[in-house]
């Protein structure tokens, strides 16, 4: 029994640490667009700005940024105030010293949409360091947009 219960003890905590972030790269993509539905319930509205967003999707050093973003004109991972997404493609384009790029591209409401998701695989798994659209960067709007 005591084997066994080593390996609940085991499982429990992989299971906190999959909770701030993601396995792989695609994952966490994946799950960020999951938010991305038709504002029925909190979970299609768009990616949240609470505790447990932030620790799940984004690198320390984006955090407080996102966080305290005010009323930006348009939602950055979207592109657009609204939404009603096509299928998503992801792909990864490189992997370079500890990050690693992910293309995005789908359609928003019927016009074509890219991104190149900037990914770095902490010790709680894979967390946005930033996105790019090809005119901005999430950095660069969340300090253009802060409170």
């Amino acid at each position: 029994m005591v084997p066994l219960a080593g390996l609940v003890l085991l499982a429990g905590a992989n299971i906190s640490i999959a909770a701030a972030g993601f396995h792989s790269p695609e994952s966490l993509v994946r799950n960020v667009y999951a938010y991305y539905g038709d504002r029925s319930s909190k979970l299609s509205s768009g990616l949240p700005r609470d505790a447990d967003a932030l620790r799940q999707f984004f690198d320390p050093s984006l955090r407080e940024a996102w966080y305290s973003l005010g009323r930006p004109p348009y939602d950055f991972l979207v592109q657009s105030p609204t939404w009603k997404l096509g299928a998503i493609s992801i792909s990864i384009l490189r992997k370079q010293f500890d990050k690693t790029y992910v293309a995005v591209a789908f359609e928003n409401q019927g016009r074509a949409v890219t991104m190149n998701f900037i990914l770095v695989n902490g010790p709680d798994g894979w967390l946005i360091y930033d996105v790019e659209s090809p005119h901005d960067s999430l950095r660069a709007f969340l300090a253009q947009y802060r409170d």
